[in-house]
């Protein structure tokens, strides 16, 4: 029952985001735990980018499925800038072990999206029809929106009390629980994967797990959940995506 609503609660924010990038296809879940995922959905909603890039897709000129993926790329580039920008403003604000800590988040996370790139290649390369091709435009374009709303929420909460460290995962039920759920949906993506793309999957999967492991000290047990639910989502879609047409 408890994985019942874990699982339903991630695929909720991931339908609810998703009409931001995707009011024609799908997705967003915010990752970290400084500050709640409806409270920052709520604050990013009105985010200059999110605004272009919904005035972008309602364009006519734009309506086209190359149209539409070139609005969700320029909101990446414009994503990608506020990563950048909260980051360096955060490394301002913290003393030097909790700098370090971060800076150990942010390069796992930039090495887990290189290897989630080739992943979302290789899956959608197993499909067929735009909708799939907006589809791996939006899974490229919400990890890096989630990453700059975690960013700037930890820029707003720099000078606060540290969050309290999470227990071991077996030790946390809902960790646990998630934990099972990811591998379970792993499992399916594995088994359905073309067999020369299997190690692209092998290879995200372990930077996902090397970023989890850099950013659990700066979180707590919900933010942990957080993250890990976001990658549940990510590989229930993918396992539900690879090969169609």
């Amino acid at each position: 029952m408890q994985r019942m609503k874990f699982l339903a609660g991630v695929d909720g924010w991931r339908r609810g985001a998703g009409a931001l990038a995707f009011a024609l296809v799908a997705g967003t879940v915010v990752l970290g735990g400084v500050v709640s995922p409806a409270a920052r959905a709520e604050v990013a909603a009105a985010d200059p980018i999110d605004a272009s890039m919904r005035a972008c897709l309602a364009r006519a000129d734009m309506s086209t499925t190359m149209g539409q993926v070139q609005c969700m790329d320029n909101a990446r580039i414009g994503w990608k800038a506020a990563v950048d920008s909260a980051y360096q403003q955060l490394l301002s604000k913290l003393p030097p072990a909790r700098r370090r800590s971060w800076q150990k988040s942010q390069s796992s996370w930039l090495t887990s999206r290189d290897a989630e790139k080739q992943l979302l290649a290789a899956v959608f390369a197993t499909t067929r029809g735009s909708t799939y091709v907006l589809s791996e435009a939006d899974m490229q374009l919400q990890p890096v929106r989630d990453r700059a709303l975690v960013l700037r929420s930890a820029v707003a909460n720099a000078s606060g009390p540290l969050p309290r460290r999470p227990r071991t995962c077996k030790a946390d039920a809902r960790c646990e629980h998630a934990m099972f759920d990811l591998n379970r949906y792993y499992r399916v993506l594995n088994s359905k994967m073309p067999p020369q793309s299997r190690p692209t999957l092998v290879r995200a999967q372990r930077a996902w797990s090397a970023y989890l492991t850099a950013s659990t000290p700066l979180v707590d047990e919900r933010g942990r959940i957080d993250i890990i639910g976001a990658r549940v989502a990510t590989i229930k879609r993918l396992s539900e995506t690879v090969g169609n047409d």
